[in-house]
């Protein structure tokens, strides 16, 4: 039997890893999870269209996907899902980004300080289960019904879940880790940014990814009761004056933006924690 030549050898290996390369970074629409969202969308036409025809209960109550977008089409070129969109995705922004810096700098502090974690962790574990539903009339008579109390109840939606999950990942380090550190030579201020930090940077992101859902529904409620713009005031306008495709037209766009968002988290978590594999797939693959 004959023997193949080592440069054929090599360049049928060359052509099967770059084969299996492009078969890993072909991923289709389906593999990127739309396939439920797109049978769901179906799902819901056909049975506006059913309950159209045969009336099974008011059909006003349930628009077809269809005439969703018809309405937002028009509600676009007025103007209005721009300027709500703008004005909620502005709201979010800022008190998502006070919570995580003030959730992440408090962490640290308690991390690091005996006496602080002593005297805010009651306070926290009081004041932490409290919905933002309860907290936001609150902030409305003692700071108006302006961007403040709205940005605030956001930042505090926000706070809670990411400082609980900073705290548990800045007390899971490992310990190998930081002797080893130590036995080197480095620094109390080079362990930290180097050792204890990037190790809790996935139990923060984790914290963030369910920060952001809260952080919505508080902003969502917050326009609902004290605003004159954004998507949970189309909301409410339309529930005043009965305009039912107005307010699917807002559920939705809510669930786009959170979902646009909850990707970029998950794309910077990618980045950042690039040393964190998944087992043994990371394990096979090259």
């Amino acid at each position: 039997m004959s023997k193949m030549p080592d440069s054929l050898v090599a360049s049928k290996a060359l052509v099967s890893a770059k084969d299996g390369r492009m078969l890993r970074k072909k991923k289709t629409w389906v593999d990127n999870g739309l396939l439920p969202v797109v049978v769901f969308f179906l799902l819901w036409e056909a049975v506006s269209t059913l309950n159209g025809r045969f009336a099974f209960f008011n059909p006003i109550f349930l628009p077809a996907p269809s005439a969703i977008v018809r309405e937002a089409w028009y509600l676009a070129k007025t103007g209005l899902i721009a300027s709500s969109i703008a004005a909620s995705t502005a709201r979010i922004l800022v008190g998502f980004a006070i919570g995580m810096v003030c959730a992440i700098a408090v962490g640290v502090l308690m991390n690091k300080y005996s006496r602080v974690d002593y005297w805010l962790s009651p306070i926290l574990n009081l004041l932490g289960p409290i919905p933002a539903l309860a907290l936001l009339p609150i902030f409305i008579i003692w700071f108006g019904i302006g961007e403040f109390p709205k940005i605030l109840l956001i930042a505090w939606t926000t706070f809670i879940p990411v400082l609980t999950n900073t705290l548990d990942g800045l007390r899971s380090v490992n310990p190998t880790l930081i002797r080893s550190a130590l036995s080197l030579g480095a620094s109390e201020r080079h362990i930290f940014f180097k050792v204890i930090f990037p190790s809790a940077v996935p139990s923060i992101f984790v914290g963030a990814q369910v920060s952001l859902g809260l952080g919505f529904s508080a902003l969502i409620v917050s326009e609902m009761m004290g605003a004159k713009s954004g998507l949970g005031y189309i909301i409410v306008d339309a529930r005043n004056y009965f305009k039912m495709s107005n307010m699917f037209v807002a559920i939705v766009l809510i669930g786009l933006e959170f979902s646009f968002f909850s990707y970029l988290l998950k794309r910077l978590e990618r980045r950042m924690v690039t040393w964190r594999k998944n087992g043994m797939r990371s394990a096979v693959e090259k």
